[in-house]
């Protein structure tokens, strides 16, 4: 009998043993494959076979010992989970067991949506100032529209008309009081400042598709030295294209607001833009308005306009949740409706 036929009848009755054994297989595996176990003793053999019939037998031999080594741990699993279903069927309670792992939950589209806003104006090294005392919901007549050039017989006060409390207690409007209240404070013997202020506003809106009482914004503020309206553009290029992508370009359109001079609306083309397309071609959307700071607010907050110059802006975020998502009706954001929330769950779960 050759060494090849011993291989092979050693697989054989190590299948036939291995299927039959209930208990432990470890015993087997040593019988089989350890140092001084059956199928080493007859691969010590090979020195015995002549060097062209080698690579065919040492084949033959890999095969065996794979076979009993898969057929072993494929049998020790089937006895593991049957020492398992065992266990568990005498007890009550399998403490050993993983248990029921609640649902994820993750941030607001909203949420999602400012903190790409914080994380690009930190990455700019800007300053996120919400803390409650610097960022109070709860805000001064003085701060809300006096410091911004909103006198209280200020017309434009109409189209930012609020919840007040009393009459010089309200809910806030925007958030550049925050601004005001970080600027009166900040030392420029340190460098310029450059902050943004996110947080909730409210206004005295009827809701509709694109209005509601509540909303949010992110308002921004640089304070220095021969600061320039090209600092402005070049700040807002950037972070459009931070959430609308790389290709799109921003347009300025002079406009009007108390608390900036010049002031300007600030459109985003509604496509990407490539060097072949004709600018007529351009479709742009309107999304935030911005402008160089008023000398009067600056004076206001205690800063001299003739040595400093400064810019301003305000993004809604939720007008900026509906363009990049397609959002027809902002009170969708409001409505806690987890079918429509989950469609924005950036880890795809």
């Amino acid at each position: 009998m050759t060494l090849v036929d011993d291989l092979m009848n050693l697989k054989k009755s190590a299948v036939t043993a291995i299927k039959n054994h209930q208990e432990d297989m470890e015993e087997l595996r040593v019988h089989y494959l350890g140092r001084k176990g059956e199928l080493t003793g007859l691969l010590k053999q090979m020195k015995n076979v002549d060097p062209e019939d080698r690579k065919a037998v040492g084949q033959v031999g890999n095969d065996v010992r794979e076979t009993i080594t898969s057929l072993i741990a494929e049998q020790q699993e089937a006895l593991n989970k049957l020492a398992l279903d065992r266990k568990i069927a005498s007890e009550k309670i399998d403490v050993t067991l993983p248990g029921a792992q609640p649902l994820q939950g993750q941030p607001h589209v909203l949420q999602q949506i400012m903190d790409e806003i914080e994380n690009h104006f930190l990455g700019l090294g800007f300053q996120v100032i919400d803390d409650p005392q610097d960022s109070p919901e709860v805000e001064t007549d003085e701060y809300n529209f006096e410091r911004e050039n909103l006198p209280k017989d200020h017309p434009a006060r109409d189209m930012q008309d609020t919840f007040y409390i009393t009459p010089e207690i309200l809910l806030r409007t925007q958030t550049s009081p925050v601004q005001s209240r970080v600027l009166e404070k900040h030392d420029f013997s340190k460098g310029p400042l450059k902050m943004i202020a996110p947080g909730k506003v409210y206004r005295r809106d009827t809701d509709d598709a694109t209005h509601s009482h509540q909303f949010h914004q992110v308002e921004g503020l640089v304070v220095g030295k021969n600061i320039t309206m090209a600092d402005l553009k070049g700040t807002l290029l950037s972070i459009m294209q931070e959430l609308f992508g790389e290709k799109h370009q921003i347009r300025l359109r002079p406009s009007y607001f108390p608390f900036t001079e010049p002031s300007v609306e600030v459109d985003v083309s509604w496509d990407p833009v490539t060097p072949e397309t004709k600018p007529e071609d351009i479709k742009w959307i309107e999304v935030l308005g911005a402008g160089m700071t008023h000398p009067n607010v600056l004076k206001m907050d205690g800063v001299d306009p003739d040595e400093y110059s400064a810019f301003a802006f305000g993004l809604g975020p939720d007008r900026f949740a509906m363009l990049k998502y397609g959002v027809d009706d902002i009170r969708q954001f409001y409505l806690n409706d987890v079918r429509f929330l989950e469609q924005f769950n950036k880890k795809g779960e």
